[in-house]
């Protein structure tokens, strides 16, 4: 039996407005995502917009009280895969810096991420940031009904692989609702009709990370930060979507 709580249509729909919110924030950063831009000003103008719009950020305060995550938004540059701290980092051109965004709306959360190219940057990373992007694309395309969780990570890893990337282990999507990590779990490998079977009303990210080496990773001290083991750029993309009767929509559009 499933362990996944199946969402309702009130839920969804509070679901979407957090999910719009989600999208929105990142066109109000995008502008500000260039040479010369510090992290810690995106994490300002991101916290100002949510906190406007009467919602809370997900991840500011979130984890363990001996060390809760200290900012708005995960901003990730270059070698660092996930969980980036915004500080003094200032962007400069050929930088990559992927951006998490959750927020806490009406009791619901929204979760998504995209991976910004700053300037020029070189062809394999451009061609790390497309193929990323695309892995997310084939990932949502097999969320449907009846379809396993399996299938979405054979997918995204069929693809990343066959341009020479590495799909990071460690990190997944997950359920979300009411909190922002639930079940299922959504591995980003794995085999075709293994897993979950999935049904109308379940809510999850997809947020494939994929590396330009080693899909291996490490953990930097501040107990946050993960980056990859060879110092190779990585690229993340996500987003929330609920599985409909006749396959899926996307919450953080």
């Amino acid at each position: 039996m499933s362990r996944v709580a199946l969402k309702s249509a009130r839920e969804i729909e509070l679901m979407r407005r957090a999910g719009a919110l989600v999208a929105d924030t990142f066109r109000v950063l995008e502008p500000y995502v260039k040479p010369g831009a510090t992290l810690a000003d995106l994490d300002r103008i991101a916290e100002e917009h949510i906190r406007k719009a009467g919602a809370v950020p997900a991840y500011l305060g979130y984890g363990p009280k001996s060390n809760p995550f200290p900012a708005t938004i995960c901003a990730s540059i270059n070698e660092v895969i996930c969980h980036g701290i915004p500080g003094a980092q200032v962007l400069k051109d050929g930088d990559i810096v992927g951006v998490d965004i959750g927020v806490l709306m009406n009791g619901v959360y929204g979760d998504a991420c995209t991976t910004y190219t700053v300037g020029e940057v070189r062809p394999e990373v451009a061609s790390l940031v497309e193929t990323t992007r695309q892995c997310l694309m084939a990932g949502l395309a097999e969320c449907k009904p009846g379809a396993r969780t399996g299938d979405i990570g054979h997918a995204i890893q069929t693809l990343a692989e066959s341009r020479g990337f590495g799909v990071v282990r460690e990190y997944t999507g997950h359920g979300i609702g009411k909190r922002l990590h639930e079940e299922p779990t959504i591995y980003h490998w794995g085999a075709r009709y293994t897993g979950l079977k999935l049904q109308p009303g379940m809510v999850f990210t997809v947020e494939p990370m994929i590396n330009l080496g080693t899909p291996e990773t490490q953990l930097l001290p501040d107990g946050w930060t993960v980056v990859t083991a060879d110092r190779q750029p990585s690229a993340q993309f996500e987003h929330t979507l609920v599985i409909t009767p006749k396959g899926h929509e996307i919450l953080t559009l």
